[in-house]
């Protein structure tokens, strides 16, 4: 008997969308149906279906849609919703986004040159409680020192402060945060003051910007790829 999948497809190309689910939906006859797919054209609208929507049983995450850029999406879905596996969706699938992404919690990395047959197999890994890796996918190698200091230190964050740098990305204020994390004013402060300390900043402003790098490099990267190319 098949076991009902939810599946929350955020990305903000329609087709890709489609090709997704044409990927997901025509897998029936191993065990992947899902009796839902939702779709988010932007980070802000894929996590809001992550809220209204508590039988998500997995995130297929662009990693550069409105909303968000890079990696710093994917450090804010793990902060608020630790147990939704979440694979990255992307074209930026150099070796070093993909060490990054597992490293900062993700299930899976699928690039969007993968095939139809490769997607299948990447969901039904995750879907199974493994680890999806593209097959090529070399040694991590060397990684730039800022880089690696700031991963490190975004993993020493509790998962509650993790979810207020995540809401500091979003531009949110500290009574909005938490209105929405369902504390006092004066708590949200402290979860400020604990993760600028913890990242060795001084401002929120500074936070954002040093969460920024783990995407704003993943784009300049792929960019160079794409001038280079044309």
């Amino acid at each position: 008997m098949l076991v009902p999948t939810t599946v929350l497809i955020a990305d903000d190309h329609p087709l890709f969308r489609d090709a997704i689910k044409s990927a997901i939906c025509d897998h029936i006859g191993d065990g992947i149906e899902p009796n839902q797919m939702i779709e988010a054209h932007d980070f802000s609208s894929a996590m809001a279906a992550l809220k209204e929507h508590d039988e998500v049983d997995l995130l297929l995450l662009d990693l550069n849609m409105p909303g968000t850029s890079g990696l710093s999406a994917l450090v804010s879905v793990r902060a608020s919703y630790p147990s939704v596996p979440v694979v990255i969706v992307s074209a930026s699938d150099d070796h070093l986004t993909v060490h990054r992404a597992i490293e900062l919690g993700a299930s899976g990395f699928i690039s969007k040159s993968a095939s139809t047959d490769q997607i299948r197999e990447a969901v039904n890994s995750v879907l199974a409680g493994d680890i999806a890796l593209p097959h090529d996918l070399s040694p991590a190698g060397d990684e730039d020192e800022e880089i690696v200091d700031l991963i490190a230190r975004i993993k020493t964050l509790t998962p509650q402060q993790a979810r207020v740098l995540g809401m500091l990305a979003e531009g949110l204020l500290n009574k909005q945060i938490a209105y929405e994390l369902g504390v006092s004013e004066a708590t949200v402060k402290a979860h400020v003051s604990a993760v600028l300390q913890k990242l060795d900043v001084d401002s929120r402003t500074q936070a954002v910007i040093r969460l920024s790098k783990i995407g704003a490099d993943i784009l300049r990267d792929s960019n160079s790829q794409n001038d280079s190319a044309s």
